[in-house]
């Protein structure tokens, strides 16, 4: 196993002759494609990884400077799929990690068949003529929060965005692995990925993209889905579902893994 291997925890199941790459969002680790791996290992090749920061990776590889911009991770989900040799996949995108890929495939659009990207969004912040779902002072008191009290923060964070019932089993599960992350590491992390613009690179993504959004999401309003349609510089196609939550494939996998399966298995119609 190489060093890029297993610092990221890849894992690959299946032998399908084509690649589908899951990755992951903020809080989370591979687990959370746990109802999406039965129905597409038999099918194809499944390559699940951790972003570096997750509670699953060795905080010691965490570089503060590296990861204070998303390319950091797009690098690595570059270097992991040249370490593995693999010439084109499917990227699944959770949250952050759909404009990660976005971000990687600007540079490397060969690598990617397309991008199934669910929750995502290219800025968090409310502007001009944009809406984010948040203004600068709400990511201030959230900022603020991680820092006095992480673990309060998490307890209180974990059902806001799952959404639904606090006792669910997914509610749980987000909150295993948002507290897994070293605090420091997680107020990092949430300052990168909230603060973060990539309108203006939107225009360069050709590869084509499936955007996947619930209806009520606490982090990505249905608009902010609409916006990537809109402005990817390729084809694309958003689907709204009728799913609560930033991790529906968690919360509501009845509703969001039959989805999923459909936009890895049809391509846009030309």
């Amino acid at each position: 196993m190489g060093i890029v291997e297993e610092a990221h925890n890849v894992k690959i199941l299946g032998s399908g002759e084509q690649v589908i790459l899951l990755a992951h969002g903020f809080g989370t680790d591979q687990s959370v494609w746990k109802h999406l791996i039965p129905h597409i290992v038999d099918e194809y090749k499944v390559i699940l990884y951790d972003n570096m920061g997750a509670g699953t990776t060795n905080p010691d590889y965490f570089d503060f400077n590296r990861y204070s911009s998303l390319e950091g991770y797009a690098y690595d989900l570059l270097a992991i799929l040249e370490e593995l040799k693999v010439e084109s996949c499917i990227l699944v995108a959770h949250s952050v990690s759909g404009i990660i890929g976005a971000i990687a495939s600007i540079s490397r659009p060969d690598l990617f068949s397309k991008i199934v990207m669910l929750s995502a969004s290219p800025r968090y912040l409310n502007d001009v003529d944009y809406y984010g779902g948040f203004e600068q002072e709400d990511l201030d008191q959230l900022f603020e929060a991680m820092q006095n009290n992480y673990k309060a923060w998490c307890s209180g964070f974990a059902p806001l965005a799952v959404g639904g019932d606090m006792d669910s089993v997914a509610v749980q599960e987000f909150s295993r692995t948002l507290f897994n992350m070293r605090p420091d590491i997680a107020l990092s992390v949430a300052q990168t990925i909230f603060q973060s613009d990539m309108r203006s690179i939107l225009h360069m993504v050709t590869v084509p993209c499936h955007i996947l959004q619930s209806m009520k999401d606490l982090a990505v309003p249905v608009v902010a889905a609409e916006y990537l349609h809109q402005n990817l510089g390729g084809e694309s196609i958003v689907e709204v579902m009728s799913s609560d939550g930033h991790l529906p494939q968690l919360s509501s996998p009845d509703i969001v893994i039959p989805v999923l399966l459909k936009h890895i298995r049809y391509n846009i119609a030309s």
